[in-house]
């Protein structure tokens, strides 16, 4: 079982805690881990794109010159897409890029995700998270007692909104709980802070 420090909110060492084996270590699969991201990136597209065909433009309801006898190009409508203010061809529509994986993909994804930070040695693991006012500086304060220099990802087990707005000001920080992480998150954030509560009930929900 992966072994790592377990601190206080002052970055002070008060013992160790010992991480879920089947989360915390086994080792990452890259391709589903890129599978994932894929998949999320994908499902954050709004896909509201939409320019007019030929169908859809304003004007060209009759033939701009007879068929033959011109000495121009034959044409059938001023909307067509060779015509300026014409029709677009085989242009973009409004359509859905989201798509789903298998749940059982989606949980090694998560699994893999924590396991590379275990991995990295980019996981603090803190006894208790509490503030007892939403203060930005708080959060700033504990941050430095870490010695966390990086993008944060802080993971509570329950929802705790002195924590939450304390953080909602820093750019480079971001709190979710157990139930809220993505694969997303993890991988774009350097460091994973994790409460112990929190840490515990990740490794009973996804083992």
């Amino acid at each position: 079982m992966p072994k790592v420090a377990l601190l206080n909110q002052s970055g002070s060492n008060v013992g160790d805690i010992e991480l879920n084996d089947a989360v915390f270590g086994i080792e990452p699969n890259t391709h589903v881990l890129n599978e994932t991201v894929l998949m999320q990136r994908a499902s954050m597209r709004q896909g509201t794109h939409k320019v007019k065909g030929r169908s859809e433009v304003s004007g060209g309801g009759r033939k701009p010159w007879r068929q033959k006898g011109t000495g121009r190009a034959r044409q059938g409508s001023i909307r067509a897409p060779q015509w300026v203010g014409g029709g677009t061809v085989f242009g973009p529509t409004p359509r859905k890029y989201s798509y789903s994986m298998p749940k059982k993909v989606r949980r090694l994804a998560l699994k893999s995700a924590y396991s590379s930070k275990v991995k990295e040695d980019n996981i603090v693991v803190l006894e208790s998270l509490s503030l007892d006012a939403p203060k930005t500086k708080e959060v700033v304060n504990i941050l430095k007692a870490l010695d966390v220099n990086e993008k944060a990802l802080i993971v509570t087990a329950e929802k705790d909104e002195n924590v939450i707005l304390s953080s909602n000001n820093l750019p480079t920080v971001k709190t979710l709980t157990v139930d809220q992480v993505s694969v997303l998150d993890l991988l774009t954030h350097d460091k994973l802070i994790l409460t112990k509560d929190a840490a515990e009930k990740v490794g009973e929900v996804l083992s």
